[in-house]
């Protein structure tokens, strides 16, 4: 994965890896953002119909290995699976094309993200370090993160948006942050985002039952329940029609567009010396493959950027 030459970007990318480091303190070795995880490997079956989207690699191949990986949020790698902060949860799913040849999804159990650009995300995160959330609010002095929030409707409705915790990382929905460009063999195009659905079905707990639970009830139950059978996904994309918001992760599209079935995502073990690989994969968000190209989203190569570099980071670490 190439750094980008940009050196705003660049800059841009550093500062917030260095807000990430404030808000949840510098973990040699792990994630600046969603630290705790573990991965899990299995394969990808495309669906009959997926051809129709994409020329993908993938796409046109009886089956492609797959390496995913579920966290929680944060950069605090000890974080306990029932605190509410550690949500949304993350998947990221590799698939391994061949030697040194890949392609990604990143993607995150809240549907959308809080901010259009990098540089309001980082004001965000800068709020966010700045308020002390322990004390009650005044509203006369209202905190940082507050006047944030009452200035970026977008970042506040997904602030706002329920957060539930699942029962299982095998028992939620994952959805895609930005929009792609998908072109098919005859050069069709449409633009779309990734949709991960269990096939268990969602599955989510209210409060007084999860602040019963384990601090690590979700990795324990995904280690028990790979080791009973096969955990399977349905890999989608929910399609734009020719009107809808294509470059803002802010904009939800309609519940009425069309959710087209790209494949099947089958995980049957554990990831062999898992810390280890944790420590050295580094997802992209960009697709960098024939048939799936990024859309104008501004947070597509920020976030390509800030995956580098945390990931060269957190590979440096003793």
């Amino acid at each position: 994965m190439p750094l980008p030459t940009d050196e705003k970007l660049i800059a841009l990318a550093q500062n917030i890896l260095q807000q990430f480091d404030t808000l949840f303190g510098l973990h040699a070795g792990f994630r600046a953002a969603h630290a705790k995880g573990a991965m899990l490997a299995g394969t990808f079956t495309p669906s009959p119909q997926a051809a129709s989207l994409t020329r993908a690699p993938h796409i046109q191949r009886p089956t492609t290995p797959v390496t995913v990986r579920f966290s929680n949020s944060t950069g605090v790698p000890v974080i306990a699976d029932n605190d509410p902060n550690a949500d949304p949860r993350g998947m990221a799913i590799r698939f391994h094309l061949a030697e040194h040849s890949h392609t990604d999804i990143v993607s995150h159990s809240t549907d959308g993200f809080p901010t259009r650009t990098g540089q309001e995300f980082l004001e965000f995160l800068r709020a966010v370090a700045a308020s002390d959330l322990t004390k009650p609010s005044d509203p006369a002095n209202p905190k940082p993160i507050e006047r944030f929030l009452g200035t970026h409707p977008a970042a506040l409705a997904f602030v706002q948006a329920p957060k539930p915790p699942p029962s299982s990382f095998a028992r939620e929905t994952y959805f895609g942050v930005t929009a792609y460009h998908f072109i098919n063999e005859h050069g069709d195009t449409r633009f779309g985002r990734y949709r991960i659905i269990p096939a268990a079905g969602n599955d989510h707990l209210d409060a007084a039952v999860a602040k019963a639970k384990s601090p690590t009830y979700l990795f324990d139950e995904l280690k028990a329940r790979i080791a009973k059978g096969p955990i399977e996904f349905k890999v989608a994309v929910q399609l734009a029609d020719g009107g809808d918001v294509v470059d803002d992760a802010t904009i939800h599209w309609p519940a009425s567009r069309e959710i087209l079935e790209l494949g099947k995502i089958v995980l049957t073990k554990p990831v062999v010396n898992d810390a280890a690989e944790q420590k050295q994969i580094i997802f992209d968000p960009i697709p960098r493959v024939d048939g799936i190209e990024p859309s104008a989203d501004p947070l597509l190569e920020l976030r390509a950027a800030i995956y580098l570099l945390s990931g060269r980071r957190r590979r440096a670490a003793k």
